[in-house]
């Protein structure tokens, strides 16, 4: 990532909305130190009561110094602990109000059903709503924009993103624009390095450092085309070839859900705002291009519709 991205990214020009607090610290903990990390969890955990806390209280609560406790205000979007302090004390009377449940606890392998259900369903409620609290809209608009115009988009994940790029490729294509989904590295990169100005390739990677995502991305962005990065890890090494960037949350992991499971939530609904920013912007072609789609398959969901 660029020095001047990093800036833009640690401080930004807005303090993200208090409420954003708990997910940023899920998304961006694993890249920080160990000290950051107790001071990040310390304010995730008891907002009320670190809004109480000096810099010099937090530090001593945390085992840290001054100094680690400014630089992780920044980390996670503040530009200081002054700012960091008063989102604390606003996402401290949200939770108090009822408005920003607190973090549940994790699935336990002895849970009943019951439990699991709940607890899923609590998680990605939340998951949700922080990626889109979370999400740049700017980012997202300028996204569409090179969607709507493109030539040609070729689409990059691997694992359970590759799930979430084929839905997004499926969706461009029912209204009618050129799109390719790439799981296969050497068939991505193959394909990348044909991208040119007016194309766009997008990458899905929650951790932002799969490499079989970052190397066809990286051939797209050096031969001129518009490049999206759709990560739960906006300051990884995907950043560096992504001229926009859609931030997701995700649940937080445990044993029985990992990242990559728990991530396909916020990534699904990035895309399908994506989908849906494109088809308003090309409705007078896309809603005649989902209609044929749709009567062309009613055959195959009722026989009786005939052929």
């Amino acid at each position: 990532m660029s020095s001047s991205l990093k800036e833009t990214f640690a401080a930004g020009s807005t303090p993200p909305p208090p409420a954003t607090l708990a997910a940023r610290v899920r998304t961006l903990g694993p890249s920080m130190t160990r000290s950051m990390q107790r001071v990040a969890e310390a304010v995730a955990h008891d907002p009320a009561g670190c809004a109480a806390l000096t810099v010099t209280g937090l530090a001593e609560r945390t085992g840290t110094s001054e100094a680690t406790v400014v630089r992780t205000a920044r980390a996670l979007g503040y530009p200081g602990y002054r700012d960091l302090r008063l989102a604390l004390a606003a996402l401290a009377a949200q939770q108090a109000a009822g408005r920003a449940p607190a973090v549940t606890a994790d699935i336990a392998v002895d849970d009943t059903i019951t439990d699991v259900v709940a607890k899923l369903a609590h998680e990605e409620q939340q998951c949700l709503a922080d990626t889109a609290a979370g999400l740049d809209t700017t980012q997202l608009e300028s996204a569409i924009g090179a969607l709507v115009g493109a030539r040609r988009i070729d689409v990059y994940g691997i694992g359970a993103s590759s799930l979430v790029g084929q839905d997004l490729v499926q969706k461009l294509l029912r209204i009618g624009l050129i799109a390719h989904s790439h799981s296969d590295l050497h068939l991505a990169v193959t394909n990348a390095v044909q991208l040119r100005a007016g194309d766009v390739a997008i990458a899905i990677t929650h951790s932002g450092r799969t490499a079989d995502v970052i190397e066809p991305l990286r051939a797209a962005f050096d031969h001129g085309a518009t490049t999206v990065a759709i990560t739960g890890r906006p300051d990884g090494e995907i950043a560096q070839y992504a001229d926009h960037i859609l931030t997701t949350s995700t649940a937080r992991e445990s044993e029985l859900r990992p990242a990559a499971m728990s991530s396909r939530t916020s990534q699904l609904l990035v895309v399908d705002c994506l989908f849906i920013g494109v088809a308003q912007r090309t409705y007078e072609t896309a809603a005649p291009a989902l209609s044929a789609s749709y009567e062309a398959l009613a055959h195959r969901r009722d026989p009786r519709a005939g052929r």
